[in-house]
């Protein structure tokens, strides 16, 4: 797998930056950069950094997906051997410190019982179970302070800090497609558009989400399994659950109502809805953070026409059609002025990866794609 050069990522900066020292706002920036490492979804992007008490750096950690050590912990955990002081030590997180129990415990305690004596985060965790690490570190006697470079901060999860705000998941869109932006051929035919290497990637992503989505037209039409599998075609330790959004049946037989380990019905979900909206809110009441839709061009082009997808996976393929079914259905676009623009992503791997002979293009909305006022939280 080999990464396609895209510009980098910039840091602005804000007068509250001139608050913090020239090693402190180094050391920010290169935590922010861990973060990048991560991969996008259910939780947030956060890098952190540890300091000695003359400013130079002992660590650095990141989050690497759901379930995995927070950046704090895995900072902490990357520290030198015979370290046993640290109270002169400054943990620099890119987001406030988690004050919670969840798959992992939570990041104040670890900060505290590692005995580093200062913190400092760059923005204030938005969700309310997560929230109040800071004051938590204060009433523990550490100095902390918020704000530096808070601005590149919240650029980084932008939309995942707008999904947390609008109570509904994460969304990434999947589209597996020729150079023509096609997903099928004029006969319907579909596998495999794209390469192994990029159905295995694909299945790498179905293992760490919480949900999958298609709508009932690719049900009945190519009957999915909709399941997370290795490379061996045997099922992943994760499955996702099953989603079926329109107001047509899923018929009984259908591969999507089956356990990919019993075969019985497990892990499905039928909303019968054509309405992205109400069916992303359901999927959030139902527990789901972070949820992959993968079509067909109808249920996609509902999602992007709302503006719920915070995430793009493009698998491009060097093959051409000519005919045959669009990867999107109709935006509601009539001019270039209402076009929508995306940016490249670089976390989780890069913007523009080879994946044998196919692309995987890695985008996000940029800032103005934002949501509009008739899609907000439900």
């Amino acid at each position: 797998m080999s990464e396609v050069q895209v510009p980098s990522r910039q840091v602005p900066s804000s007068q509250a930056d001139e608050l913090f020292s020239a090693v402190e706002a180094e050391a920010m920036a290169a935590a922010l950069d861990a973060a990048a490492l991560g991969v996008r979804g259910a939780n947030p992007l956060v890098g952190a950094v540890i300091l000695d008490a003359a400013g130079h750096r002992l660590a650095v950690g990141y989050h690497r997906g759901a379930g995995t050590p927070h950046a704090e912990a895995d900072a902490i955990a990357q520290l030198p051997a015979g370290i046993t002081d640290l109270s002169g030590a400054t943990i620099l997180v890119t987001l406030e410190p988690c004050n919670h129990y969840g798959r992992t415990g939570p990041c104040s305690e670890a900060i505290i019982a590692a005995g580093i004596g200062r913190a400092i985060y760059a923005v204030d965790d938005p969700h309310g179970a997560a929230a109040g690490g800071g004051a938590r570190l204060r009433q523990a006697g550490l100095d902390v302070r918020s704000g530096l470079l808070a601005e590149a901060a919240t650029e980084l999860n932008r939309r995942w800090l707008l999904a947390v705000k609008q109570a509904r998941p994460f969304i990434t869109l999947h589209i597996a497609q020729t150079l023509d932006a096609r997903i099928a051929a004029a006969d319907g035919t579909s596998q495999w558009i794209t390469s192994p290497e990029s159905l295995a990637d694909n299945h790498a992503t179905r293992s760490r989400i919480d949900a999958i989505l298609v709508g009932t037209e690719t049900v009945l039409v190519d009957n999915p399994r909709l399941t997370a599998r290795n490379q061996d075609g045997s099922s992943s330790g994760h499955q996702p659950l099953r989603v079926v959004m329109g107001l047509r049946d899923v018929p009984a037989e259908a591969a999507v109502r089956r356990s990919p380990t019993d075969g019985g019905d497990c892990g499905f979900l039928h909303l019968r809805t054509r309405d992205p909206l109400l069916a992303a809110a359901q999927l959030h009441h139902r527990g789901v953070r972070h949820l992959m839709v993968e079509g067909g061009s109808r249920v996609a082009g509902a999602f992007l026409k709302a503006g719920l997808v915070d995430e793009l996976i493009l698998y491009l393929a060097p093959t051409l059609l000519g005919a045959g079914v669009p990867a999107l259905g109709d935006l509601g676009i009539g001019t270039l002025s209402q076009a929508q623009h995306w940016i490249w992503d670089s976390s989780g791997g890069g913007a523009a990866v080879a994946l044998g002979k196919d692309l995987r293009l890695h985008l996000t909305p940029a800032a103005e794609a934002a949501i509009d006022g008739n899609a907000g939280g439900n």
